[in-house]
């Protein structure tokens, strides 16, 4: 956030909007949204998606657009605990520090702290802010749509607007409500609601 705040020219530097929800009142929808449009393997991975990875250094190789393969796992420690930029050095230090988090927290803390951490917006951190600046409710009220729209605009949130949404936002939402109503119900913590 501090980062963020002094990138922007002073002109246009205003105070960030964050404030801190409980996973419990942070809408399942959007929950899956991000789950949908970041990281579908995330439930099932231990923080890196190797099929992901191959596929992006494949696609990079071709010379096309550069293609991500961050997991919410390592977007949570890169925005927690290091700085932007694509050196070897953060790059490393994220993978240890996933490596930490996914040893030390459940999937359902790791997916709160990011919910509580990221980007949804210029200057807008977190799920709570999110829905209060782009659809005037709470994090809990928010619809499957509103949430998709949320999701849409985490590749870059400082360029595009969840509300009003562009053509462009309106069919990556579209894409999302997809894959959410395929992905079916949510559960972070599969093998403790086996075992009970």
């Amino acid at each position: 956030m501090l980062i963020r705040y002094f990138e922007a020219p002073s002109a246009e530097r205003t105070m960030w909007q964050h404030d801190w929800e409980p996973i419990e009142n942070i809408s399942v929808n959007l929950q899956k949204a991000v789950i949908c449009s970041e990281d579908q393997n995330f439930v099932k991975h231990n923080g890196f998606d190797i099929k992901a990875i191959e596929k992006a250094i494949q696609n990079n190789k071709k010379g096309k657009r550069i293609r991500g393969a961050s997991t919410i796992s390592q977007q949570t420690a890169k925005n927690v605990f290091l700085w932007p930029g694509r050196n070897w050095l953060r790059k490393g230090l994220e993978v240890y520090f996933t490596f930490l988090i996914e040893t030390i927290w459940s999937k359902e803390r790791i997916l709160e702290v990011y919910l509580n951490s990221i980007e949804m917006g210029n200057g807008v951190y977190g799920a709570e802010a999110a829905a209060n600046y782009w659809f005037k409710k709470s994090a809990s009220q928010l619809s499957a749509n509103e949430a998709a729209a949320i999701a849409a605009i985490l590749p870059n949130p400082m360029q595009y607007r969840a509300n009003p949404a562009s053509a462009y936002i309106q069919s990556r939402k579209a894409w999302i409500t997809r894959q959410m109503n395929y992905y079916g119900p949510l559960e972070l913590n599969p093998t403790a609601e086996k075992k009970k």
